[in-house]
């Protein structure tokens, strides 16, 4: 009997969520938007009605023409103003991860006692709980001079 693999579960969930949340998602409600609106604003009005041929046609391509252009300058103007207020914002607020980004200027610059460079690692493990082996299959925790990598399983 063939085993499977837990992660390959875990990747499927994952893809369905990635899926779903990010593209299914966005395309049913962004179908239920303009069918609402039709229905509640376009259908009722009589002149605009008339203007955009009297169907649900009509008005989803105006829809389109307008609103696709619109969301691309705001989406430029976004990633060129704003995105760096809130990458700048999430960056104060994650201290593991400025805590991290200083230890390995630290340590690129060699100022890292052996102790240190323990006391880290515990951290890590600690805070991760990640499963940590060393190249060699060795625990890195014995002796801290060997190199050591997060294991990957895919």
């Amino acid at each position: 009997m063939m085993k499977i693999n837990n992660n390959f579960f875990r990747r499927r969930w994952l893809d369905f969520r990635q899926g779903n949340g990010i593209y299914l998602i966005f395309l049913i409600t962004f179908g239920e938007f303009i069918v609402i609106q039709y229905k509640l604003l376009i259908d009722k009005v009589t002149f605009i009605n008339s203007f955009i041929g009297g169907n649900i046609i009509g008005f989803a391509l105006i829809f389109f023409a307008i609103y696709i252009p619109l969301s691309i300058v705001i989406g430029y103007w976004h990633r060129k103003n704003q995105l760096k207020v809130d990458s700048e914002a999430l960056f104060k607020e994650n201290k593991i991860g400025a805590t991290l980004w200083l230890f390995v200027i630290d340590l690129i610059d060699d100022k890292l006692t052996d102790r240190e460079k323990q006391e880290m690692r515990e951290m890590l493990l600690r805070i991760t709980k990640a499963k940590i082996t060393k190249v060699k299959g060795k625990s890195n925790t014995k002796d801290s001079t060997e190199n050591t990598s997060v294991s990957k399983s895919h």
